[in-house]
């Protein structure tokens, strides 16, 4: 069964305009495959805890020297980690806040990355154990910093992504949001483009 994997990082929750852009998606992909699954995540509504030293100590204890609280921990990270795990599409409507990616997205980025689970580190370097898959990462950003030095998301994510095994991955970004309605009707034109295009290419392949 093909599956796909949504996860939101607004802030405003199915309401914020990633998540509408993924919804599109997402839609699109639910009439191509019939069969499919959707797992969808919302990081507003569905918050990973951030990472302390008390969380970061359950990833470190040995199975059989865990406390019942870091055996907690370890069954929450292990629910993400099978969701991504099973997924063959993942999607993530990604906003831009104050230059960087939300904290509740790396809160569950934290929380993924496990060694010997997602990734492994061998003689010639880490390599991630999630292949196979592919994303689609809609960005939403107030102002316009594709392709500049203000653009601290596209790298990190690309970065993450790939460490954990997933190097197929496919940008679409509506920017300028918070510049006018005109700058902002604009964006999201040209993403709705975009998007048909992703759609025209998974209906070829």
């Amino acid at each position: 069964m093909p599956t796909l994997l949504q996860l939101n990082a607004s802030l405003f929750s199915a309401d914020g305009q990633s998540s509408r852009l993924a919804d599109r998606f997402v839609a699109d992909w639910r009439a191509r495959h019939p069969d499919g699954r959707v797992i969808v995540r919302d990081l507003a509504t569905q918050p990973i805890p951030h990472l302390d030293a008390e969380r970061f100590g359950a990833f470190l204890a040995k199975p059989e020297a865990r406390t019942p609280a870091q055996a907690r921990v370890i069954a929450e990270s292990d629910a993400l980690v099978h969701e991504l795990r099973v997924a063959d599409t993942i999607v993530l409507g990604l906003p831009l806040y104050n230059f960087g990616v939300p904290s509740q997205l790396k809160a569950y980025f934290d929380h993924v990355a496990r060694a010997g689970v997602t990734f492994r580190y061998t003689a010639n370097g880490p390599e991630g154990l999630l292949t196979g898959k592919r994303a689609y990462v809609f960005a939403t950003r107030g102002g316009r910093y594709a392709g500049t030095d203000g653009d601290t998301q596209t790298g990190f994510v690309r970065q993450f992504l790939a460490f954990v095994g997933i190097t197929d991955v496919e940008f679409v970004y509506a920017e300028g949001l918070a510049i006018s309605d005109e700058a902002k009707r604009a964006a999201l034109a040209q993403a709705e483009v975009a998007i048909a295009r992703l759609q025209r290419d998974a209906a070829l392949a």
